[in-house]
């Protein structure tokens, strides 16, 4: 979903530097390509040609993405030697169907006329996009975000879940009997998923168990090992290693979703204000009311048909 380009004032800030460090030098060198310019050349690269026409660096980005997941997971010297193949069967294949007048029909030019407006509206969103998501941004929403955040009590448990009440008080004889907690859940538990790490559950919060099983839990002092507690799964035996706050998470571990979400929020602010300032009809709808807006005053909603 990330397409971030350099932004235009990192290149011009290049620029100018190159373009002073050589004026100080005075030296006949010569000059060195801007990074705009590099990357336009790097961009313009021909990579191959069809029937002449050249296929160049840009087609392969916009066949990349155009591809998406869709593009299989392969070194860098095959993707490109993957994508120049299907660019240059995507214009031999353009050229026969434009020979055979394909394009000649009033659909087509109104699929033509579709693809270049979601073309063009995809291309201003990733503008928006790149202005809305900086790292000051970025930051200031972690930090406004973390500033509400209440810390939230966390356990760290094992568990032994057995069958039944009578299993799980031979679990406890067992255990007060001195018996290691880790070597009777590896023995007896039948929860596949923590029965092999000797009942070690990790962190939780209460809400991320089921109920009966989060109260004994939590009401459990460290070291502590609980009575028969049964759940829908059956009956467990719990014991208490550790309680805690919460760690709230770091800016570097959120980044990504702090980031994700101001480009969504841009783009929706952006499509709301389009249509906040457009004279929109809907046609299909009996007050003529735009999308998300109330019906106008006296007008009377559709109601659902009776069965």
């Amino acid at each position: 979903m990330k397409r971030f380009r350099p932004h235009a004032l990192v290149l011009l800030t290049g620029a100018a530097f190159l373009a002073g460090a050589a004026a100080t030098a005075q030296t006949s060198a010569p000059a060195q390509p801007a990074p705009a310019q590099s990357q336009a050349a790097d961009e313009a690269k021909v990579l191959a040609r069809v029937d002449g026409e050249p296929i160049t660096a840009l087609d392969l980005e916009i066949a990349a993405q155009d591809l998406g997941d869709r593009l299989p997971a392969m070194a860098d010297a095959q993707r490109q030697d993957y994508l120049i193949g299907y660019v240059i069967d995507l214009r031999l294949g353009a050229k026969a169907a434009k020979a055979a007048k394909v394009d000649a029909t009033p659909d087509f030019e109104r699929r033509v006329a579709y693809y270049r407006d979601k073309v063009l509206l995809d291309e201003y969103l990733q503008k928006q996009v790149e202005q809305a998501v900086t790292p000051e941004a970025a930051k200031a929403l972690y930090d406004e975000t973390m500033k509400n955040l209440k810390p939230e009590d966390e356990v760290r448990a094992r568990h032994i879940l057995v069958e039944n009440e009578e299993d799980a008080k031979k679990v406890v004889a067992r255990i007060e009997a001195g018996e290691d907690f880790a070597k009777v859940a590896g023995e007896m538990s039948k929860d596949p998923g923590s029965a092999k790490e000797g009942g070690d559950l990790g962190y939780f919060t209460k809400d991320r168990m089921v109920k009966e099983f989060a109260e004994a839990a939590f009401a459990l002092a460290p070291g502590k090992v609980s009575a028969p507690v049964k759940s829908q799964f059956g009956w467990h035996v719990i014991k208490v290693e550790d309680k805690r706050e919460k760690p709230l998470p770091t800016f570097d571990e959120v980044k990504e979703q702090v980031e994700a979400y101001l480009a969504r929020k841009a783009q929706q602010d952006l499509i709301l204000a389009l249509r906040k300032d457009a004279k929109i009809e809907r046609l299909d709808k009996a007050d003529g009311a735009k999308p998300g807006e109330k019906p106008a005053e006296g007008a009377t909603p559709a109601e659902p048909k009776k069965n």
